[in-house]
């Protein structure tokens, strides 16, 4: 599926990066066989369950399997219908008419759930708020026109906010006749047990790099950035597709090798290289790349504890990690939350991180 290929005139996606096409959009899914065939399975079994928690990662594609499901119940509302029977994976055809309703959010027996748009301050909110999920109760409340399950798609659960998850818990309490939710989370452990409790769970593991490779390739990704940077951002993927876009649009794949050249040369702490570093993440459009600069730095940390860990250290060096750790969580999130000036937030990180570099590097002298 090429990216040219999403000619649909839609409303953008919160989540949406650039203009790759949405979950909503996607005909094909990398990976997941076995997640596919399991509520394949469950369908044609009779015995499927009104709520599935779908969860793994960000961006490995749970919201495009959830579409994927949700389109096939759709297309075929009888789960005994030889079709049915004889199918092997969920795909529906991308001209059939249930998937172009599907893909303009226009199918009766369909509602997204997601955080909605703010048109006073022109931009999606930051969380799914209780009037978005109370459009449950007209959806439920109206006839069904098409047959078989009306379907409901939370994407994501990690975005409802308490009176949003009440409201949610209380459909899944007392779910209608033929209600199907495919409810999408990245940390399940974050969400209301009694809304855990309440769902069938399906996990959905990240990607492999080949898989996400492939899939780059099926958009397009290589002969616009170059089979280089795909290898790079796939490996810089973990699993996740969403992550990989993400680095190629905003620049991910430079910024990991700057990041990678500024840590790889402490103790030393090259400023102008971190005062360039911090110029390209803190003007105007630069969310995706402060946030992908963000991970790069945890994900650094991550292996530089790891390796500590495993040299057995002292302990007081993995405290100085673990409190530059903690600091740069909350600097980052404070920047993010009050619009904060990105860019001393990226210059103070990196001297802290140089600093507890020095010091780890002087007790192991």
């Amino acid at each position: 599926m090429a990216r040219a290929a999403a000619v649909i005139e839609v409303p953008p996606d919160p989540d949406q990066i650039g203009d790759w096409p949405p979950p909503r959009l996607q005909s094909v899914l990398f990976g997941h066989a076995q997640a596919e065939l399991e509520l394949l399975d469950a369908y044609r079994s009779g015995r499927l369950h009104h709520a599935i928690l779908l969860t793994g990662p960000a961006g490995v594609g749970k919201a495009t399997l959830a579409f994927r499901f949700a389109r096939f119940v759709l297309a075929h509302p009888d789960p005994t219908a030889p079709k049915v029977l004889a199918a092997t994976d969920l795909s529906v055809a991308a001209d059939d008419p249930v998937a172009r309703q599907v893909a303009i959010g226009a199918h009766p027996g369909l509602l997204h759930l997601r955080r909605p748009y703010d048109e006073k301050a022109k931009r999606f909110r930051t969380e799914i708020t209780v009037d978005e999920v109370r459009r449950l109760v007209p959806y439920f409340g109206s006839t069904s026109a098409h047959g078989g399950y009306r379907t409901v798609i939370v994407d994501s659960a990690d975005d409802l906010n308490i009176n949003a998850a009440n409201a949610l818990l209380k459909a899944l309490e007392e779910p209608p006749r033929q209600a199907l939710f495919l409810v999408v989370c990245h940390v399940p452990g974050r969400l209301l047990p009694t809304i855990r409790s309440r769902c069938r769970r399906l996990d959905v593991r990240p990607l492999a790099a080949v898989e996400v490779v492939d899939a780059l390739a099926a958009f397009g990704a290589a002969g616009e950035h170059g089979d280089e940077a795909v290898a790079t951002a796939a490996d810089l993927s973990h699993g996740s597709l969403r992550r990989a876009l993400s680095m190629l649009e905003a620049g991910g794949v430079g910024l990991h090798k700057s990041v990678a050249d500024i840590l790889g040369a402490l103790p030393a702490l090259d400023i102008a290289a971190v005062h360039r570093l911090a110029d390209r993440v803190s003007g105007p459009g630069t969310d995706e790349a402060f946030s992908l600069l963000s991970d790069l730095v945890f994900d650094w940390l991550s292996q530089r504890v790891r390796a500590e860990a495993a040299a057995e250290v002292p302990a007081a060096a993995l405290a100085g990690w673990a409190e530059v750790w903690e600091k740069t969580g909350q600097a980052i999130g404070s920047a993010e939350a009050l619009n904060l000036d990105r860019k001393q937030v990226v210059l103070n990180l990196f001297q802290d991180i140089a600093e507890v570099d020095r010091t780890a590097r002087a007790r192991a002298s």
